[in-house]
């Protein structure tokens, strides 16, 4: 494979993957111009590095199942879990999909690769408004908005550690917000927890404060419906 060939690749990698990186960057995801090029150009040179070391269409197959599989770890840090929410999910599977226009273009598909980043970015721009406007039909049907709780809980400073820890283990509650307060120098703390559940769910609650007062340290702890997120 000639250098002049092995540059045409590349260069359509990063400019395919700057296509899509481009629309993520102007609606301000985590994954834009930058990370989607480079992922582009990434893909590409570990299909080339196969291609030269190999020159079958196993090597290549296996190189491309690796970068498949391999763009996986990148993609989970762009996922975030606030709550019950999940944030993040379509710019990962957007920098999936860079990965594959790069290793298109790096196996000498152009054409494949251009049809690939077109329909990338076209899901990414049509399909946005029409999944905004599927919420808004769907919400009169949804069930009960989001219930936020509040548990505070007085307990000793040495006791501080175990009381967050039973609390980050919050079963069917998602854990929102966790602080502590010192009430006095060396004496008591005030951990307090915010909550959320997708519908009112006070049993969960109760056993977790019962949990809760059972613990030695602990001298008070106390739930409240803090709002509904509608």
């Amino acid at each position: 494979m000639v250098e002049q060939d092995m540059a045409l690749r590349l260069g359509t990698a990063l400019v395919l993957g700057s296509v899509i990186g481009a629309e993520r960057q102007w609606r301000h995801h985590m994954a834009g111009l930058q990370t989607n090029a480079l992922v582009g150009v990434g893909a590409a040179t570990f299909v080339l590095i196969a291609a030269a070391a190999a020159g079958d269409a196993t090597g290549l197959n296996r190189v491309a199942a690796q970068v498949a599989s391999g763009i996986g770890f990148l993609g989970a840090g762009v996922i975030m879990r606030q709550g019950l929410n999940v944030h993040g999910l379509n710019t990962a599977a957007t920098l999936w999909c860079s990965a594959a226009v790069g290793a298109f273009a790096g196996a000498g598909q152009t054409v494949a690769a251009a049809m690939a980043a077109g329909l990338v970015v076209a899901a990414n721009l049509l399909l946005h408004p029409l999944a905004d406007l599927i919420n808004r039909l769907g919400q009169p049907f949804t069930t009960e908005p989001e219930v936020e709780y509040l548990i505070s809980t007085t307990c000793d400073c040495g006791d501080e550690t175990r009381i967050r820890a039973l609390l980050l283990q919050s079963g069917d509650l998602g854990l929102r917000q966790l602080d502590s307060q010192r009430l006095s120098p060396g004496g008591q703390v005030a951990v307090v927890a915010t909550f959320v559940s997708a519908s009112r769910d006070d049993p969960a609650v109760e056993r977790m404060v019962a949990r809760l007062s059972l613990e030695s340290g602990v001298s008070a702890t106390k739930w409240q419906v803090l709002s509904r997120q509608d």
